[in-house]
């Protein structure tokens, strides 16, 4: 009798061991949560932005507010420091040292432009942009977690080379005229010696460009030399160009003087890039 009694004792322990064992598990397998503790705060949405110095479009430093759209502009004002030099690597365009969030939206920008001044020399120059003030008085600057989230952040200027940047070209004199330019052609290096551009093909070989690149050697005389090389695009049978061309230093235009070796009977032809 006394070893059932026994029995018993020893099955309902092992029941509740597993019954613990089982919360303990359930338990560890539960997400936590996070919720938001406040206060509603603006903040830089990016850290770090990395940039060519040939990038010709405006450079949109983004500005949010974390919270309820509100019903009134937001004035967030921020200062700058770092190694770039106003007028000389960037400017800023309106109010400098001040953005506005408008009513009824989430984001304000700073609209930064990049000034050009490749000399071949790659370095890099760093901006460091840091959210001061805002208005209303209501919200905050960054989140804190451990400090600041949210309240800076940097840009670096990449400096780039003479002819590194975005192009366009139009077809030549002998094709329609009502055919369109073609964009945001890019010439690039790593050395401002060598360079690749990443489309030479204007409508010659045909209605629907597709893009053909080619490798230009920069003389340093304001020539260029293009070294024998095979267009993958085409069949090995006639693949090979070569040629040479000349920079306009006053505009920085680049034309190309491009021959097809492998087909003799077809002139070499001129395609004028302007940049953008």
């Amino acid at each position: 009798m006394m070893k059932i009694v026994f029995q018993k004792i020893i099955n309902h322990l092992q029941y509740a061991i597993v019954l613990v064992l089982a919360v303990v598990i359930f338990c560890s397998c539960q997400k936590e949560e996070i919720t938001f503790e406040g206060p509603y705060h603006v903040r830089f949405t990016d850290t770090l932005i990395t940039v060519k110095e040939s990038v010709t479009q405006p450079v949109k430093i983004s500005i949010h507010n974390v919270g309820p759209i509100l019903e009134e502009d937001i004035l967030v004002k921020y200062s700058v420091a770092g190694s770039a030099r106003e007028d000389v690597d960037y400017f800023i365009s309106g109010n400098k040292g001040e953005v506005i969030i408008p009513a009824g939206e989430s984001f304000g920008y700073i609209d930064l432009r990049l000034i050009n001044n490749a000399n071949n020399i790659l370095e890099s120059q760093e901006l460091n942009f840091t959210l001061e003030e805002v208005t209303p008085s209501t919200l905050a600057i960054g989140r804190s977690t451990n400090g600041i989230i949210g309240k800076s952040f940097s840009l670096i200027i990449e400096d780039d080379c003479i002819l590194s940047g975005t192009y366009k070209a139009y077809p030549h004199d002998s094709i329609a005229q009502d055919f369109p330019s073609i964009n945001n052609i890019t010439i690039s290096s790593v050395d401002c010696i060598e360079y690749t551009l990443s489309n030479w093909d204007i409508y010659v070989t045909g209605f629907f460009p597709v893009d053909k690149n080619l490798i230009f050697i920069d003389n340093g005389d304001n020539s260029l030399t293009i070294p024998e090389q095979e267009e993958e695009t085409f069949n090995e049978d006639f693949a090979t160009m070569k040629g040479s061309g000349f920079i306009d230093p006053s505009t920085k235009r680049i034309t190309l003087n491009i021959e097809l070796v492998d087909i003799p009977e077809i002139p070499p032809f001129e395609i004028t890039f302007y940049p953008q």
